[in-house]
């Protein structure tokens, strides 16, 4: 099944909902493990988190685009930007 990766950064000063939503979040990517082979979020300068990054194996491109609509992120509004791409891994493992 094909990768995708899922780059999401954050709306600015939007840690409050990140943070109010992250229970949620961490329970929908638990519920759908094995889709999920990496993830994480970004951080800022001062060390908060501020984005994220997700590696998941889907169907296709709508699958993927379908995992993170009903992220709980992503109804709560956190994110500014979302860039979902095929991705392959050439050197390391996942």
């Amino acid at each position: 099944m094909p990768l995708f990766a899922l780059v999401c950064i954050d709306k600015p000063n939007a840690l409050p909902v990140r943070m109010g939503a992250r229970e949620n979040h961490l329970a929908y990517v638990r519920e759908r493990m094995h889709m999920m082979k990496l993830g994480g979020p970004f951080l800022d300068q001062n060390g908060d988190m501020a984005g994220s990054l997700m590696i998941i194996e889907a169907e296709d491109i709508d699958a993927a685009r379908a995992f993170n609509a009903n992220d709980p992120y992503t109804l709560a509004g956190l994110w500014l930007s979302v860039d979902i791409r095929p991705y392959r891994v050439t050197i390391g493992e996942l």
